[in-house]
């Protein structure tokens, strides 16, 4: 009998883990936003002095192991698994940050939900009890996702307007059973939703209805309503998915109320020429490792409810005319 999962399909954890520490790392467009002075570090060049975009996001996520692993005085070697993706094939940004921190790897993939999807995955094996600390990692960067999803930057095509900025950062989790002030209470793993959007510069009316699943799921599971949660917080819908997903919510009789907004809009509100908002696995990272867990370990948070959301769209698949799947996948955090 499944004695941790309640609902439909949320897990709740009987010994909630905490988060131990976290690490961020930034690029130069989204220091220019209001989340900037959240971030552990930025870092005024993407390229991160690298040859090629590849090898500087490596050393993006490479930065934010090193950071979490600092703030809890941590040797890479008590580590006792690492979960990590990324959005690049065959996910090679954190096939290559394994092989330099050594610990037993888990690869994972979920788009741009994959901060939730390692999150969720650390927090099972140390609630479990196989492990006693256990790293989440994840990251992307505009360049790179570009070339895979849509075009070369050097091509210099003209973005849509409904087009959303990938962000340039990293983020790192280090889950234990104890030494943190923030629990991970519940998790609530989303389903795969497809509406038929086929444009790639519409990614977030494309995972609106994969979010709105998603949240209305996790609060039945746990008999909850949006008002229990000091922040409600999507991944990277940016402006235009997150109307979208208001909308939709209203129509489910669970309306979000003012607690409610999307990382992607939190993180360039204000920066121009990042469209209608941020997208990328660093996203929702970014926004909840660095501005919503630290805001909880000052007590100015004491609940959130991070919905990471994801197109599991290929280069392939949509030059092939199909169309986009979307994820979103919820974790809760409690003082």
């Amino acid at each position: 009998m499944a004695t941790r999962r309640i609902g439909k399909s949320t897990v709740r954890f009987a010994a909630p883990p905490v988060i131990v520490s976290a690490g961020t790392v930034a690029g130069p467009m989204e220091s220019r936003g209001p989340m900037a002075r959240w971030f552990d570090e930025v870092v005024p060049d993407d390229m991160f002095g690298e040859r090629t975009a590849e090898k500087a996001e490596r050393r993006f996520m490479g930065d934010a192991v090193k950071i979490a692993l600092r703030q809890a005085a941590i040797q890479p070697e008590q580590v006792d698994y690492f979960i990590a993706g990324d959005l690049l094939n065959q996910i090679v940004t954190a096939s290559f940050v394994a092989e330099d921190l050594g610990a037993p790897f888990i690869g994972v993939y979920g788009a741009c939900s994959t901060s939730v999807q390692s999150l969720t995955l650390a927090s099972s094996l140390v609630d479990a009890g196989f492990a006693d600390l256990a790293l989440a990692a994840t990251s992307s960067h505009y360049q790179t996702a570009e070339r895979q999803f849509r075009y070369p930057i050097e091509l210099n095509i003209q973005r849509k307007s409904t087009s959303q900025y990938t962000a340039t950062g990293a983020g790192a989790v280090l889950v234990g059973k104890s030494g943190g002030k923030v629990r991970i209470t519940e998790a609530t793993p989303g389903r795969v939703i497809d509406m038929g959007v086929k444009d790639p510069n519409q990614m977030g009316p494309a995972m609106a209805p994969a979010a709105a699943d998603t949240i209305f799921n996790h609060l039945a599971d746990t008999g909850r309503d949006p008002a229990f949660y000091d922040v409600i917080i999507t991944g990277d819908l940016g402006s235009v998915g997150s109307e979208i997903l208001l909308e939709l919510m209203q129509r489910r009789g669970v309306p979000l109320g003012s607690n409610y907004a999307d990382g992607g809009v939190m993180l360039f509100k204000g920066v121009r020429g990042t469209g209608v908002g941020g997208s990328g696995c660093a996203c929702s990272a970014l926004i909840m490792e660095g501005f919503v867990w630290k805001k909880m370990c000052n007590s100015e948070i004491k609940s959130a409810l991070i919905v990471a959301t994801g197109a599991l769209l290929s280069s392939l698949t949509w030059q092939q005319g199909e169309s986009v799947p979307c994820i979103a996948n919820a974790i809760a955090l409690q003082l």
